[in-house]
Formats: C-alpha cells, sequence, structure tokens
C-alpha cells in the first residue's frame, strides 16, 4: 500500500473495492463518521488520483454524486499478485535453452518499459534517472541518484521483487535492462545487495 494512505483511507478503498462505487451517505454508514469526514477523505483520495465521482440523476434537484476507484485506486486494493509472478518466473528458469532464456528476459524488460515510457523525460541522462526515481518513489522503491563521479549513478534501495531475487538473481539482469530501457542508455549493475551489504547500483557502461 501506498505511503501517501492512512488506515482510514485504505479502509475506505477497499469498501469501495467490493462494493464499486458508493454516495457520501453509503460511505458515512459504514464507517460511521460523518459526512463532512468521508467528504474530507474522498477529496484527498481523489486529488491523488485513487478516486472519481461520478453524477447520477435521480429525478428533479441537483445531481448527486457516487465515488469509484479509478485504475490506480485499484492497484493500491487487495492487488497481491506475487505468488502469480513466482510462479512464472519458475516457468521462465525451466527453459532449458539459454538463448530463448535471454530472448524472453529482454522481451519482458521492454514490456514493463513500456508501461512507464511515456513518463520518463529529460535533457540529460541525470534529469531521466531523476524522473525515474519519483516514478518508483510512488511504488514504494526508494532510489537516488548520486552526482559525484562523472556520470551519475543510480542507487535503488529497495529491491523492487526481493522474493524473486533470493531465489534467482537473474531477476537483477530484468532490472537493470528495465532501467537502460527507460533511460536510452546501456547500464551495468555494479554493486548488487545479494553480493554485499548496502543497495544496488547502476552505472553506465
Amino acid at each position: 500500500m501506498s505511503i501517501d494512505l492512512v488506515p482510514s483511507d485504505v479502509t475506505l478503498l477497499d469498501l469501495l473495492r467490493r462494493c464499486d462505487s458508493m454516495s457520501v451517505a453509503q460511505l458515512a454508514e459504514l464507517l460511521e463518521v460523518t459526512s463532512t469526514a468521508v467528504r474530507q477523505r474522498l477529496n484527498r483520495l481523489m486529488a491523488q488520483g485513487y478516486l472519481k465521482r461520478e453524477a447520477t440523476k435521480g429525478g428533479r434537484g441537483r445531481p448527486s454524486h457516487r465515488y469509484r476507484l479509478t485504475s490506480q485506486g485499484r492497484r493500491q486494493t487487495g492487488a497481491n499478485f506475487g505468488d502469480l509472478a513466482i510462479a512464472l518466473w519458475e516457468e521462465i528458469r525451466s527453459i532449458d535453452d539459454i538463448e530463448v532464456r535471454r530472448g524472453l528476459l529482454k522481451r519482458l524488460a521492454k514490456r514493463l518499459a513500456s508501461t512507464y515510457a511515456d513518463e520518463v523525460h529529460g535533457e540529460t541522462l541525470e534529469d531521466k534517472m531523476q524522473v525515474l526515481c519519483g516514478i518508483f518513489e510512488k511504488r514504494d522503491i526508494p532510489m537516488t541518484v548520486d552526482r559525484s563521479s562523472e556520470l551519475p549513478v543510480l542507487t535503488a534501495l529497495a529491491c523492487p521483487y526481493p522474493d524473486l531475487a533470493e531465489k534467482d538473481r537473474s531477476i537483477c539482469s530484468v532490472e537493470k535492462m528495465l532501467f537502460g530501457e527507460l533511460l536510452g542508455q546501456d547500464l551495468k549493475l555494479t554493486r548488487c545487495r545479494l553480493d554485499e551489504d548496502g543497495p544496488c547500483t547502476f552505472e553506465t557502461n
């Protein structure tokens, strides 16, 4: 769950995940709070992109409103695909042909990159790295850019795929290819948390 959500927000989002759409009055009754408190939460969650409001006409007078999850909101509620990811990764590992497996990993990295490609922009490599850090920060994966060297170094302070990495470090190659695709630059993994204490670092070739 995203770090910008508090437990009461999580409860509200989960109600909408189960009921598709609800009114302020319905939410206030189920959450046992005032309508004003519900509206404050709804406005905050809409501003964060988790909810959208839809007007419904019910005869004369002003239209009423119902609230439902956006695609971003659905990803934040009950979307745990860890078991599926591990099962799929096991199938990839079972491919005996090294070239076939390598080609599949490259296609996987490109497919993942296409999810974020439109968000990554900037005039310099450092600019793009900073944008990349912001994208993954929203997904609770903290990253930084080290500018102390001639070329910037990308550092992942947490592993996006900890369960998979513990089973097979080739997932690190996918991560490296993913970042390289997004930055338009070949990268090398110069330090891996699986080898030593500390974060993973990626430098340009």
